[in-house]
């Protein structure tokens, strides 16, 4: 179990401490939602979460595979509906790589992304589209 500690500062603003490592992180609501969008808002860490998580997995899968993988690149684009309530609507993921992959070890990393634990938590409610951008010769 990992425990953050939140403590909310005002202003539609928290701080956030990690337990284990006593890292502070500041969380703002957005401008459109009447804060002042001076650091991450809660829906932008879990777009954060679902890229980081991406990341981390295809790491994990470079180590197992000895791919070197540094470099590689996720785009993150969140998308918010009001309709009937606010909320994440879409989280468009573009990974972008380093080095070419053949069509197993394609078929390897879009597991690795689709079965990451933060892509499994994430609501059917919210479109998850992933698109792998291979580099240019």
């Amino acid at each position: 179990m990992v425990e953050m500690t939140l403590t909310y500062d005002g202003d539609q603003r928290s701080t956030s401490v990690h337990g284990p490592s006593g890292t502070a992180l500041i969380i703002d609501a957005p401008v459109d939602n009447g804060g002042k969008g001076e650091s991450y808002s809660p829906s932008d860490l879990v777009a954060t979460g679902l890229g980081a998580c991406m990341l981390t997995y295809i790491g994990k899968a470079a180590d197992r595979h000895g791919w070197d993988v540094r470099g590689t690149r996720i785009v993150v684009q969140k998308d918010m509906v009001a309709d009937p309530l606010r909320r994440i609507g879409r989280l468009v993921v573009d990974i972008h790589l380093t080095r070419d992959f053949d069509d197993k070890e394609m078929r390897i990393l879009t597991n690795t992304v689709t079965t990451c634990p933060v892509k499994l938590s994430i609501s059917d409610q919210i479109e998850v589209p992933i698109t792998f951008h291979l580099p240019v010769q």
